[in-house]
């Protein structure tokens, strides 16, 4: 069995959600650190130009985008269970709506300009420049859209309010009673704004939010230790990918295996990955691509929120 690899950095608020899911589990995984902006040739090279972080890799198995890995960690210990029988449909609904809306609000909270003048305060004008201009490129040509500064700072409170009214009617401790893909979903971008001293008080007022938020991120991050990006790069290349799920599904659109295609997510970091098709399952996309580095490595997307067209 291989291990667990991680590709991250610690300020992503995805990362966040990816490292409490390997807390919440208990799992042990090695840690790679990538950088914040592109390039990112050692990530690029197991993921074909997939950008977004974090990545999971195991072995020759690189697994892209946090719903998925959610899914990948649950096969590989079914408790505690991130999608508890009774809420198969609506902890992965509420974690979507989580990662999409209220994560674009944060977001566009902490980069208003007082509280990008707190984060970048100490950083040469060089760096910050290239930040803000990659970050722009990850949300062009996407169907996400920046949110404004003013609606942003008008939904929060009502956010909160509902939130906090949620939590202190609910029987147990988390959202819906017990832990579950929901709550992590749903605290990384309150995370995201307590890194920031301008951002962190618009959690102040709500007790049973803080309390809430202070469980899920008492998971921790489970036990981890540092391997280099060559140290990963040469595990893929070692490694020969897992078998193929079998699973009988039909592509609702007609993709079938062997064909030459690429997928991209469709919201924001929008870089296409090409290679041939080996699985289009119901809840995920399976391509094949050999890379100079990295060797032959299979690359897991889900199937929501991801776009394929043929090549």
């Amino acid at each position: 069995m291989h291990e667990l690899i991680l590709h991250h950095y610690p300020a992503s608020p995805f990362a966040e959600k990816a490292r409490l899911m390997m807390g919440f589990k208990q799992l042990s995984w090695r840690s790679v650190m990538i950088p914040p902006v592109m390039p990112k040739p050692d990530l690029t090279a197991l993921t074909g130009g997939y950008r977004k972080t974090p990545v999971l890799q195991i072995g020759a198995d690189i697994y892209c985008d946090t719903a998925l890995m959610a899914r990948r960690l649950e096969a590989e210990k079914a408790t505690p269970a991130l999608f508890p029988e009774g809420l198969e449909l609506i902890a992965p609904a509420f974690a979507q709506w989580a990662d999409s809306l209220v994560f674009q609000n944060a977001v566009a909270l902490v980069f208003q300009p007082e509280s990008m003048a707190a984060r970048f305060g100490k950083m040469p004008e060089a760096m910050v420049k290239a930040f803000m201009a990659d970050r722009q490129a990850l949300f062009s040509g996407g169907a996400a859209k920046r949110v404004p500064g003013d609606q942003a700072k008008s939904f929060w409170p009502l956010l909160m309010a509902r939130l906090e009214t949620q939590l202190s009617r609910e029987n147990g401790d988390f959202l819906f009673g017990e832990p579950s893909i929901a709550d992590l979903s749903m605290a990384h971008p309150l995370w995201f704004l307590k890194q920031n001293p301008v951002t962190g008080v618009l959690l102040d007022g709500y007790p049973a939010v803080q309390a809430w938020l202070q469980r899920v991120l008492g998971f921790g991050h489970g036990s981890h230790t540092d391997l280099s990006a060559d140290e990963a790069i040469e595990i893929a290349r070692a490694s020969t990918p897992v078998a193929l799920p079998d699973e009988s599904f039909v592509d609702p659109n007609g993709f079938t295996v062997g064909r030459q295609v690429a997928i991209a997510a469709v919201d924001y970091g929008v870089d296409p990955v090409e290679g041939e098709l080996l699985h289009a399952g119901l809840e995920e996309l399976i391509l094949r691509r050999e890379d100079p580095r990295a060797g032959v490595v299979h690359v897991h997307f889900p199937r929501q929120g991801f776009a394929i067209e043929a090549r």
